[in-house]
């Protein structure tokens, strides 16, 4: 593939006339259609005008000039690059809606799967209905730390160290390590753990932690300042394990569905290790977070999927006070069907927002 310079190709991209634009999606959307190469006679015929092969390959030559697609060394015909498919996404692509049959769908699953199970069994259901949907691998990020505490415990392992243990609404249950000051007495551990299970109802570590802060004074009055420490360091603890981010992922398999080549396998086997080891996803799902509705990442775009030539389309959902607290997405091949997968996953997202806050039900 042809380097190109970005100011130039960013020039060249505003210069394109309507039969260039005409002839390019005809390229990009029979790559998404079957993830093959496409000609210039073939791409004369889907045409709406009439236009001879040798004017298509004029075309065609200014649009690989461009940096918009190039020729594989095995044919001659041409796909789109991963600039040229940011190009389609961004300037060419028509997003249609979810129907109203698919909505009533995807609403009626996350209603049943949050009331008979845990949020996170709900989180779970949106991943695998999205890789169904998309035929890719469903994703979901969300923060470790967003369930409601039901019960904190302070256990002492050994004279330097001791373990918070979180019990949540939904069953589930996180430790910690904590290190202890020197002759600490036992009945601090106790007190410390009274002291915020006396307040923990309903609140998740972050809603505990800015109650605490807020009530300081209150606390040193009411207890001794070792065990107030405890109470802060606990908590410090706890919140400063926010960041730990939970990824769900379903439907890896249809990841190889359309994967021949020894080539192709080498990096699919390069993204299955990153959503083993998590870090690199879930990142990129926390850029996906820090924007207004759906991003869309695409191949050499991101180290990640520079590597596998993958994509990843995915929203942000937020909680009753609408603050964002996760991303649902979908990964697979760069000839994903962006136009249909964008609305789904938007769609999702809400959907999950509003399992999150009673009001929007």
């Amino acid at each position: 593939m042809r380097g190109s310079d970005p100011f130039k190709t960013t020039q060249r991209l505003g210069e394109l006339n309507e039969r260039s634009r005409e002839i390019f999606r005809q390229i990009v959307e029979s790559y998404l259609a079957t993830g093959e190469p496409v000609g210039s006679r073939n791409v004369a015929r889907l045409l709406p005008v009439a236009l001879s092969p040798a004017s298509v390959r004029s075309v065609m030559a200014e649009l690989e000039e461009a940096g918009l697609i190039f020729a594989p060394h095995t044919s001659a015909g041409r796909l789109p690059t991963h600039q040229g498919l940011r190009f389609f996404v961004d300037a060419l692509m028509e997003i249609g809606d979810v129907d109203r049959e698919e909505r009533m769908r995807i609403e009626a699953q996350m209603r049943s799967a949050a009331s008979s199970r845990t949020f996170e069994t709900a989180l779970a259901e949106a991943s695998a209905m999205l890789s169904g949907i998309s035929r890719g691998a469903g994703v979901v990020v969300t923060a470790k730390s967003d369930s409601r505490l039901r019960h904190v415990e302070f256990v002492r392992l050994d004279p330097g160290r001791a373990l918070v243990v979180l019990v949540a609404e939904d069953g589930s249950v996180e430790n910690r390590l904590l290190d202890l000051p020197p002759g600490l007495p036992a009945s601090a551990l106790a007190e410390a753990s009274n002291y915020l299970n006396a307040r923990i109802s309903g609140r998740t570590l972050g809603d505990l932690r800015r109650l605490v802060e807020e009530q300081r004074a209150a606390m040193a009055r009411e207890l001794d300042e070792i065990t107030a420490r405890l109470v802060e360091s606990g908590l410090a603890t706890s919140v400063g394990q926010q960041e730990a981010r939970q990824l769900i992922v379903r439907g890896q398999a249809n990841l190889l569905e359309n994967v021949h080549a020894a080539e192709d396998l080498d990096r699919m086997r390069l993204l299955f290790e990153d959503l083993e080891t998590q870090t690199d996803v879930v990142d990129l799902l926390i850029r996906a977070e820090g924007g207004e509705g759906v991003r869309i990442f695409i191949g050499a775009e991101n180290r990640l999927f520079s590597l596998s030539g993958s994509s990843i389309i995915a929203a942000p959902f937020r909680d009753g006070q609408q603050r964002v607290v996760g991303a649902v997405g979908v990964i697979g091949p760069t000839r994903l069907n962006y136009a249909r997968i964008v609305p789904m996953v938007d769609f999702t997202a809400r959907a999950v927002s509003r399992l999150l806050d009673p009001g929007l039900r």
